[in-house]
């Protein structure tokens, strides 16, 4: 098996197993995928994106963890990505799946930055950033599918991505194992925002050891 971290502490090189995942889920895409760990091990924790332990886990908690989310959209679809941080996920799918429209929503100027220094440098014409907070961009932008991890206690991530997500369109937020506990808590203030029923569903099971929880909620039509 690949050692995960070189002895220098350089760029994580991903296991053999994470490897085969990747090869899976980005196809010809790979040195992309290699291009964003890169970033996210350097200058991502360089400016305090993420913390220096995480980086032997870029490869299968990080980054594929969030690129497997793409397999519950349609080809050609709008994505808004709320609280974007490192690009996780939304860097992470695009690099995917080129064929979907990411809008990248982040209030912090210094993450912003970084986001928008990764997109030039691996030319992913695919993505947008936007400065600002979700509620700053209720009216402004729609996706047919609204993403988050790790923003929010689903009661209050609701309110931020339900509004953005179009009628019939989709919420995919990636939880852990708090996710059940957190549907019962948003069940109301879902219905009221015109969420419908709120479900669990996991992604990556045929390639990732540990599969990725998605909480989905789909958007009543008008």
């Amino acid at each position: 098996m690949t050692d995960p971290v070189p002895p220098d502490g350089g760029i994580p090189e991903p296991t053999d197993r994470e490897l085969t995942a990747a090869s899976a889920v980005f196809g010809d895409r790979l040195d992309l995928a290699r291009g964003f760990v890169a970033h996210l091990a350097t200058s991502g924790i360089e400016r305090g994106l993420l913390g220096p332990r995480e980086v032997p886990r870029l490869w299968g908690r990080h980054v594929l963890n969030c690129a497997v989310v793409a397999e519950l959209m349609d080809v050609d679809a709008s994505v808004v990505d709320v609280g974007s941080g490192a690009g996780l996920p939304g860097l992470a799918i695009a690099i995917a799946r080129p064929d979907l429209r990411l809008e990248l929503v982040e209030p912090l100027e210094r993450r912003v930055t970084w986001l928008n220094e990764v997109i030039d440098d691996l030319a992913l014409g695919n993505v947008t950033v936007h400065r600002a907070r979700a509620e700053e961009m209720l009216g402004t932008l729609h996706g047919d599918y609204v993403t988050a991890r790790a923003v929010s206690a689903l009661s209050t991530l609701a309110g931020w991505t339900i509004p953005l997500t179009r009628p019939e369109g989709q919420v995919l937020a990636i939880k852990g194992r708090s996710a059940g506990e957190e549907i019962e808590k948003a069940r109301r203030v879902i219905r009221k925002l015109g969420g419908g029923n709120a479900e669990i569903v996991t992604v990556g099971a045929e390639v990732l050891e540990e599969p990725t929880t998605v909480v989905r909620i789909r958007v009543r039509p008008v």
